[in-house]
């Protein structure tokens, strides 16, 4: 009852928020000009180092980054230090971005993702993620070891704030990456109602808590011509309890681990990457049913037919899911800026 409490009243401040952002930032637009918008070059967007100033406003960058599985600004699994559609600068509200997310991890197990997010003053970043976890051939390997049927799923609501602390080239120094930090804020429904129904099986390996925050903090930098076109590496640190990111739950123990994302935009239209995202364990194991955790790899590929829509095709290596490796997960993503 709580959990569900909080969604309720965190979805509908996010709507809220959006809802208002739409309209103050098409108002703002229309009362700069009657053309188009001006062009997205603020100080955090990823393009920004590859346009040169002009009297005349840019053309509207491509719509990168696209949304992690948790509903912020990065790739599939990582974040980048670059805001989602932060808009003109000078403007207060950008306007906002959709997603939705589809994961086959393998053996049943899925993730579906509905992502939104709005960005304020081209420096604050508001995401919500809703993220639906399918648990797959675990419930039947539950049922066979204890004779008990658990739900097969679980929700994880994801509430993100980020903030861009330092602009790229800050100082007129080129070297300068871009900084943002996050917090991120989970709750976990379902996974109390199989703990209860296993006897307190996952509280007793560790995983005590139904709902947790990570920190997050991510430099990118964008190399403006590598053969031509721009590169964007990106590197950060995250402090977690989260047992698989929360779906299971969160822990007492807190630990760091590092995460990295490099993508590179052959095409206008085409954007290419790699991501890494170190794992720990914040619980016992299970033998056959809760394994532990291994780190996360995926390269992705993302398609940008126009200036707002973006798909992204997703191939992953997750090591142990649960009661089984799985080293050919796919995923498809398809967002949209307003």
């Amino acid at each position: 009852m709580r959990n569900a409490k909080l969604f309720v009243k965190g979805s509908i401040a996010v709507l809220l928020v959006l809802l208002l952002g739409t309209v103050a930032a098409r108002a703002d637009g229309a009362a700069q000009s009657t053309n188009a918008p001006p062009a997205v070059v603020s100080t955090n967007a990823p393009t920004a180092a590859v346009i040169e100033k002009t009297e005349e406003p840019a053309a509207k960058g491509p719509p990168l980054p696209v949304h992690t599985t948790e509903g912020y600004g990065g790739g599939a699994i990582t974040p980048t230090a670059y805001l989602v559609n932060p808009g003109p600068k000078g403007q207060v509200f950008g306007l906002p971005s959709i997603s939705g997310t589809f994961v086959g991890i393998g053996q049943g197990k899925n993730v579906e993702t509905f992502a939104i997010t709005e960005t304020l003053f081209q420096r604050v970043e508001l995401g919500y993620g809703a993220s639906r976890f399918g648990i797959g051939d675990v419930k039947d390997d539950i049922k066979k070891a204890t004779g008990v049927s658990v739900r097969d799923d679980v929700w994880l609501h994801n509430f993100n704030l980020r903030g861009l602390i330092v602009d790229e080239n800050s100082g007129n120094q080129p070297w300068v990456p871009a900084i943002t930090a996050g917090f991120h804020y989970k709750i976990n429904d379902g996974i109390d109602e199989i703990n209860k129904s296993l006897g307190g099986a996952f509280k007793n390996i560790g995983m005590t808590h139904t709902d947790g925050y990570d920190f997050t903090l991510t430099a990118s930098k964008t190399i403006a011509k590598v053969f031509g076109r721009p590169l964007i590496i990106s590197a950060g640190g995250r402090n977690s309890s989260a047992a698989w990111e929360g779906y299971l739950g969160f822990g007492d123990k807190r630990s760091f681990t590092f995460e990295g994302n490099v993508i590179y935009v052959p095409l206008d239209w085409l954007a290419i990457g790699y991501e890494y995202r170190g794992k720990t364990d914040p619980y016992s194991q299970i033998p056959g049913l809760v394994e532990g955790e291994n780190d996360l790899q995926t390269v992705d590929v993302v398609f940008m037919p126009n200036k707002r829509l973006s798909i992204a095709l997703v191939y992953g290596a997750f090591g142990k899911v649960l009661n089984h490796n799985d080293n050919a997960v796919g995923a498809v993503q398809v967002k949209w800026l307003f």
